[in-house]
């Protein structure tokens, strides 16, 4: 499809046919040129075992294909129809403490069940048989954000999946009792038979078996992914095949699950009243543009307020039109919202829409109405690309090990927190950032940093070691290996040559504890939540600790291109001007506070985009001038943006100013 998609989730089951003209109409005006259709529609699609339904999403699918709109066609299987959860209850979800959850929600099953991964087949397949051919069909649409409701089932169906997946991965069980190391508390196997999921227990669990059975849940419900997949292929094999991802979600590995997609898309929902939500949700942004490494789209988000918060606040004048602006800006080449129509019923009833349930008087129309208008100025910027110089590490294995639920030196090491220290101001410089896996090609990269890296493998290890670039690593790495086993000689394990260091001891710090850091050159800064008892072994030191037990000892070391930074800093803009310098790194715009900026390339020109989420205006100097694609205004030197007002600037390649 030529430019951007704009559209959003489309119900028309839960309104009377007549309504659905004027739905297709509204959509014309407002710009929509896709729809997401029949997400939840399996208990009309199939009323009964085996009887399908089909002529009312025809009509919908035809009405669609008039009026010049493409289908995001779900394969409607993201929620069992009732009559398969009574005549078979063993689909249903199973808890830690054995309890089966009940019918009457939504995303309730078993990724595991037979049952229900047989009935989704057949309905992926009559789906695909009814409508491969329609027209109106430009993307299949698997599922609905997997692991939201369910990420993980206890029952015995599951059981007997995971010692599967387990004598898969193990071969033997002595492979098993030696990756686990079971002769811990007495818990050496002598048949897969004897495992079962980690469900609640009198104490602590074995922390490889969560490891593994973290791995596990995820491929579980990949597998439930690929089984309806496979089916598509089969029958539409030049339909490109997606599923909605939830931003950088815990429970899935996102580097695994995108490998299996055709494109990846995304669902997001920043909290408007947290004024720094915009910086989290670019760092979700910038993973789901790392993920192939080309152009995604964003599958959903709110136009205003949602309806599953404690309080659901609305969105500001402009803020619906700079969310989406900012997606484009990391790479989006589309912006979809739930929903097009609100609900008048449900437990999504008071969640925003495209079309608010005012109508057309309504502010809400009104914003859809200037979105709608923009993107279609913004066209030309479908398939350009970002690039950049600066990688962040993020691996889920070691994320599942980091934050295990017990048995570790501290609960208060949260990845997400570390990687954030260290995204936010390079967010707030300029600078691109991409996401990376730690045992992908670092080579396109000038500088990487792995903000925590607690399981790391010799694999991993060997690529950071290859990595001709700049390297900054974080506390608490080189921990484990793939078994959740220390690494022999501690911490950091397979980095220690690299480093030029070992870790004496880990020395977590309690609530409310600052740990004071001085420079080399004088400066001071602060570490809290955790520190390390550094040996170096070739490292210099960049900085150590000023007071208390730790007082003296190394905190920031560097050796070559390597710098260690053994603490959780509160702020690392020394360690990082530090390396943004070595490494040649500047930013793309000269920012004020506030003040976002993406860049995007093409064949013909670059595009700048300067999102201002302040509520005032912000001022500042453009480098190379250029034209405002959302005003048509030939833009140069000094320029002002009003407050959650934007900038999309087209200029000439750098080789061509």
């Amino acid at each position: 499809m030529p430019g951007l998609l704009f559209g959003g989730d489309y119900n028309p089951e839960q309104w009377p046919e007549e309504v659905w003209a004027e739905d297709a109409k509204l959509m014309v005006e407002a710009g929509v040129n896709m729809a997401t259709v029949a997400v939840f529609s399996w208990s009309r699609l199939e009323p009964r075992p085996g009887e399908y339904d089909f002529g009312w999403l025809d009509r919908v699918l035809d009405l669609l294909h008039e009026h010049g709109i493409a289908a995001d066609l779900a394969t409607a299987t993201a929620t069992p129809p009732p009559w398969l959860v009574r005549e078979h209850p063993e689909v249903m979800p199973v808890d830690a403490h054995g309890t089966r959850l009940e019918f009457g929600s939504r995303q309730g099953y078993c990724p595991s069940s037979p049952i229900f991964r047989a009935a989704t087949v057949r309905l992926a397949r009559a789906m695909a048989e009814r409508y491969g051919s329609h027209p109106a069909l430009a993307m299949w649409h698997i599922g609905n954000e997997y692991a939201d409701h369910t990420l993980e089932c206890f029952c015995d169906e599951s059981a007997r999946h995971f010692r599967r997946w387990l004598t898969d991965r193990y071969a033997d069980i002595d492979g098993l009792n030696a990756a686990w190391g079971t002769s811990c508390w007495g818990q050496h196997y002598t048949d897969f038979g004897q495992i079962n999921p980690p469900r609640v227990a009198p104490g602590p669990i074995n922390p490889a078996q969560v490891l593994d059975w973290r791995r596990f849940c995820s491929d579980a419900l990949l597998e439930c992914f690929e089984a309806e997949k496979a089916v598509l292929r089969e029958v539409t094999p030049e339909i490109p095949v997606t599923t909605n991802f939830m931003s950088i979600l815990h429970g899935l590995d996102y580097w695994k699950w995108a490998a299996a997609e055709d494109f990846v898309s995304d669902d997001a929902y920043p909290d408007p009243a947290d004024p720094t939500s915009h910086t989290g949700i670019a760092l979700s942004y910038d993973l789901m543009r790392s993920l192939k490494r080309r152009p995604w789209l964003l599958l959903e988000q709110a136009p205003s307020a949602v309806s599953w918060r404690e309080v659901n606040v609305p969105k500001p004048p402009g803020k619906m039109r700079l969310d989406s602006l900012q997606a484009l800006a990391h790479g989006a080449d589309g912006v979809m919202f739930f929903q097009w129509r609100q609900a008048h019923y449900g437990p999504e009833k008071f969640h925003s829409a495209l079309l608010p349930h005012g109508g057309v008087q309504t502010r809400g129309w009104q914003d859809t109405l200037r979105l709608g208008g923009d993107l279609g100025k913004l066209a030309e910027i479908a398939g350009t690309s970002g690039r950049a110089d600066v990688a962040l590490v993020l691996d889920w294995d070691s994320w599942w090990g980091l934050e295990a639920p017990e048995s570790m030196p501290t609960k208060r090491l949260a990845l997400l927190r570390l990687m954030r220290t260290w995204y936010e101001p390079l967010h707030a410089l300029g600078i691109p950032v991409d996401l990376t896996p730690p045992d992908r090609d670092l080579s396109d990269y000038r500088l990487v940093i792995a903000p925590n890296l607690y399981l790391c493998t010799e694999e991993s290890a060997a690529h950071l070691r290859a990595y001709p670039g700049e390297l900054v690593v974080g506390p608490f790495s080189g921990v484990v290996d793939a078994a959740d086993r220390i690494h022999p000689g501690g911490a950091p394990g397979p980095l220690r040559e690299l480093l030029g260091l070992r870790v004496d001891e880990f020395w977590p710090l309690a609530d409310g504890v600052e740990q004071g850091v001085r420079y080399a050159d004088g400066t001071s800064g602060t570490a809290t939540r955790w520190a390390e008892w550094i040996r170096t072994e070739g490292a210099a030191t960049v900085a150590e600790y000023a007071d208390g037990d730790l007082a003296g000892q190394p905190a920031i070391t560097r050796l070559d291109r390597v710098t260690y930074v053994g603490c959780a800093l509160e702020d690392v803009t020394p360690v990082l001007t530090d390396a943004l310098t070595r490494a040649g790194i500047r930013p793309v715009a000269d920012l004020p506070p506030g003040v976002e900026a993406g860049l995007r390339t093409g064949p013909d020109a670059d595009y700048l985009f300067l999102l201002n989420h302040g509520t005032t205006t912000a001022a500042l100097t453009l480098r190379a001038p250029g034209t405002d694609l959302l005003t048509g205004r030939d833009l140069h030197g000094s320029i002002e943006i009003g407050p959650r007002d934007a900038v999309v600037l087209r200029t000439a390649h750098e080789g061509e100013k």
